[in-house]
């Protein structure tokens, strides 16, 4: 027999207004459902009984009673099966409380119908027919019969969604329930990021944090690096190529274009360096198969984006990690080579930018020293094979973030007001792209397969 939603019986007042009829076995419930509500909530307890659940709730919660028979000068009286409900009661509360009550509904729908009025989390507990077995529902006063099921499918045609649930014992179970306006917008979407997050590199270790943190919520990351790409999945609805690093080419091969090609869409966040040895066509190939490409300065967006309506310039988005701050150690600080180490993040960047002079051949140690140090100086980094070709990073920073580059291994005085300009410029372009991220796999989500 299928679930039965609109049943005529009444209230059994006569035994609902008899205190001996409110069992003492019922507050070990009460006591597991204060497990689900947050310190602090407004409670609308329906159906309160012996009002077990106030002497476990957590701290600061404020208890508001409803039940069929006044329990206390508190307690608002509403008859559910004859259509009454406390609207005013439930849009002032948090969240909404039915413990043993939803077996005694005639009418769910009806009833589910002026809880999602309220717009309120609900807690609740029922023993679904796959759990009751053989016990008589009808002897016990239960008046639907409903499966876990069949439960769902209620849930599901008021918009409300099962957020957590526990069994209470062998025949019952508590579920949350959230409304339609607290759930997930979008739903699950898979996201590979290809990267050079393994290297160490101070860098892509900023920009590991930076991707998952413009990414959306619901997204399932699948994180790649350059050497990792046979661990590849064989689709996905996006694919992030780069998280603020430089493309050169070397990486610029058929195992990332064949990976790159298995997501329903696609996005670039890289520069390029040592741009004498890039091949161009292989270049036009990649930033053509992206939906976006944000340039991470405008050198890259004026040598390979001119003219394309995929291409927009981002900046340096690592500094959006650095706080515009003051140094304070007047020892000059040299970056070298354990800027590699292995350590914290924020260790990292304090150590930086305690010095008013900073000497960096590493690009984003140098960007850190912008938000901080007087002066600065750079080398640029000559590429391993052909020592004679630089790999440009440097000039092209300097002129996003002080429109001019300087003379490299001299120090310079940083314009501070330039740097926080740029900083501020960056930061909207990022917010830019975290919403152009979602807009994108929005259109995946309803794009046909």
């Amino acid at each position: 027999m299928g679930p039965q939603h609109k049943l005529k019986p009444q209230t059994d007042a006569a035994r609902w207004s008899n205190p001996a009829s409110l069992e003492t076995a019922w507050d070990a419930r009460a006591e597991f459902a204060a497990q689900f509500v947050p310190a602090g909530s407004r409670v609308l307890d329906l159906g309160c009984g012996r009002m077990a659940l106030q002497r476990f709730l957590p701290l600061g919660c404020d208890y508001q009673p409803c039940d069929l028979v006044r329990r206390d000068d508190r307690t608002i009286e509403c008859d559910f099966n004859a259509g009454e409900f406390p609207a005013d009661a439930a849009a002032d509360a948090d969240l909404i409380v039915l413990l043993g009550v939803l077996e005694y509904i005639s009418d769910l729908d009806r009833f589910f119908a002026q809880i999602q009025r309220s717009g309120r989390p609900v807690i609740l507990s029922y023993c679904p027919t796959d759990l009751s077995g053989d016990r008589d529902r009808t002897a016990l006063g239960w008046i639907n019969h409903l499966s876990l099921y069949d439960l769902a499918i209620l849930f599901d045609r008021f918009g409300f969604v099962i957020e957590c649930s526990a069994p209470v014992d062998e025949l019952q179970i508590v579920m949350k329930l959230q409304p339609p306006d607290r759930q997930m917008a979008a739903p699950p979407c898979t996201v590979a990021v290809i990267s050079f997050n393994d290297a160490g590199n101070f860098g892509d270790r900023l920009g590991y944090h930076m991707i998952n943190a413009a990414l959306p919520s619901q997204a399932v990351v699948h994180h790649l690096t350059f050497t990792t790409l046979e661990r590849a999945r064989d689709k996905y609805d996006l694919v992030v190529l780069g998280i603020g690093n430089s493309v050169f080419q070397p990486l610029l091969n058929d195992k990332v274009f064949e990976v790159v090609g298995r997501g329903k869409a696609a996005v670039g966040i890289f520069g390029t360096q040592y741009r004498e040895l890039i091949s161009r066509p292989s270049l036009d190939r990649l930033i053509d198969r992206m939906d976006t490409w944000f340039a991470r300065y405008e050198d890259d967006l004026l040598l390979y984006g001119r003219g394309r309506s995929n291409a927009v310039h981002l900046g340096d988005w690592l500094i959006d990690q650095f706080p515009m701050t003051e140094a304070t150690d007047e020892k000059p600080l040299l970056i070298g080579d354990e800027i590699w180490d292995d350590l914290p993040l924020d260790r990292t960047i304090q150590r930086i930018q305690r010095h008013k002079n900073v000497f960096s051949p590493r690009l984003h140690p140098l960007l850190c020293a912008l938000t901080s140090a007087e002066l600065v100086a750079y080398s640029e980094q000559p590429h391993e094979r052909s020592p004679d070709v630089m790999s440009g990073k440097f000039r092209s920073m300097l002129l996003d973030v002080f429109g001019r580059t300087y003379p490299e291994k001299k120090f310079f005085a940083v314009d501070r007001n330039a740097v926080a300009r740029y900083k501020s410029r960056v930061h909207r372009n990022v917010a830019r792209l975290g919403e152009d991220i979602s807009k994108i796999l929005r259109n995946v989500a309803v794009a046909p397969a």
